[in-house]
C-alpha cells in the first residue's frame, strides 16, 4: 500500500476503535433471546446459503488480486462502525445504520454476508449489540436482504446511466431501508398483533423504525458517498481490483 492507503486504513480503524467504546444503552439489533428458539434457527438456515456462496465469492476476488483484501478489510471496518452508532427503537431491537451498501457495491451482494457476520459476531460478543442466538436473523436483513437491494439499486442506476454518486446514495440508502422492513417482518413474525396478525404487526414495527430510519437511510447514503469519494482519491487500485468503474 502507498503512504496514503495506509493512513486511511489506520484513521479507519480508529474509527472503529471509538465507536466500540462508545457506552451501549442497551440498545441492539434483535437482542439476544428475544426469538423464539424456531425462528432463530430457522433465519439461521436462511441465511447459511448465502454465507457458503459469499465464502467462495471472496475468496475468489482476493485469489485473483490480492489488493482486494484491502479494500474487504476496509468494507468491513465501514460495516462496524456505522452499524455501532444506534438509537433505541422497537423493544429488542434498535434503529441504525447498516453500512452494508459500500460492500455490495464493491464486492457483490453474496462476499457481504461473510462480512457482515463477522462484524455481527464481534457486537455481540464483545459490545453485546445483538445476540447469538438472533445471530440468523440478523445476518440475513442486515448482511444478506439489504446488500442484495443495494446492489440491485446500484446495477439498474448504471444501466439507466444515472450518475455514479447518485447510484450509490440511492443503493446504500434503499438497501438500508429494506433492511428494517426485513427487520420488522422477522420480529412480526415473532410477535403477530392480536388483531391484525402479521401484516398488522408488520405494519406497527414499520411505524416505530420510520422515523429513526427515514433519516438514518438518508445520511448513510451520504457517508457512502463520501467514502467511496476518498476510495477514489485515494485506492484507485485496489477499486481497478475488484472492478468498480468497469462498464
Amino acid at each position: 500500500m502507498t503512504g496514503k492507503q495506509k493512513r486511511l486504513v489506520r484513521l479507519t480503524a480508529c474509527a472503529a476503535l471509538c465507536c466500540g467504546m462508545l457506552p451501549m444503552a442497551g440498545a441492539m439489533h434483535i437482542m439476544e433471546g428475544y426469538l423464539p428458539p424456531a425462528m432463530c434457527i430457522a433465519w439461521g438456515a436462511v441465511a447459511l446459503p448465502f454465507l457458503a456462496a459469499g465464502y467462495f465469492s471472496l475468496k475468489k476476488r482476493v485469489a485473483a488480486d490480492r489488493r482486494a483484501l484491502t479494500l474487504a478489510a476496509m468494507a468491513g471496518a465501514f460495516i462496524f462502525v456505522i452499524s455501532s452508532l444506534k438509537i433505541p427503537s422497537v423493544t429488542g431491537s434498535c434503529s441504525h445504520m447498516t453500512g452494508t451498501g459500500l460492500g455490495a457495491i464493491l464486492f457483490g451482494p453474496s462476499a457481504v454476508s461473510v462480512l457482515g457476520i463477522i462484524v455481527l459476531l464481534f457486537q455481540a460478543i464483545l459490545l453485546a449489540h445483538g445476540g447469538l442466538t438472533s445471530l440468523g436473523a440478523n445476518t440475513f436483513s442486515m448482511a444478506v436482504a439489504g446488500p442484495f437491494v443495494s446492489y440491485g439499486i446500484y446495477k439498474l442506476c448504471g444501466r439507466l446511466r444515472i450518475n455514479k454518486m447518485v447510484a450509490v446514495f440511492l443503493a446504500a440508502s434503499l438497501g438500508d431501508l429494506f433492511t428494517y422492513g426485513v427487520t420488522s417482518l422477522q420480529l412480526a413474525l415473532a410477535y403477530p398483533s392480536a388483531t391484525g396478525g402479521v401484516a398488522g404487526s408488520v405494519v406497527e414495527f414499520l411505524g416505530v423504525f420510520a422515523p429513526t430510519q427515514l433519516p438514518l437511510a438518508v445520511l448513510e447514503g451520504i457517508l457512502t458517498v463520501i467514502t467511496m469519494i476518498a476510495l477514489e482519491s485515494y485506492a484507485r487500485p485496489e477499486l481497478r481490483a475488484v472492478g468498480f468503474g468497469e462498464a
